[in-house]
């Protein structure tokens, strides 16, 4: 994986919950394209609400398009309260 850069870095120090979101790139294609509001956040998921309900997408092996930013899910694959720990 690249080096972050500082600008890159903050998205990754955020809390993800009230963000929009879309799936960009997916190994399952029932999960491309899906799109909403980030409701809740686990280690190895993210909960969107969407226009047909609530959709849980693991973060394994999708990357998301958060406020414009590409985040490949394997990034973030920590607890919400450990990434800016872990994230340097």
């Amino acid at each position: 994986m690249s080096k972050l850069t500082p600008e890159n870095r903050a998205i990754y120090w955020q809390e993800f919950i009230g963000m929009d979101a879309k799936i960009s790139s997916s190994g399952h294609p029932g999960y491309l394209g899906i799109h909403g509001r980030v409701v809740n956040e686990t280690r190895n998921t993210l909960q969107l609400i969407t226009d047909s309900g609530v959709k849980t997408i693991p973060k394994a092996g999708n990357v998301f398009q958060l406020n414009g930013m590409r985040i490949d899910g394997r990034r973030i694959m920590f607890r919400p309260e450990d990434r800016i720990k872990k994230i340097r």
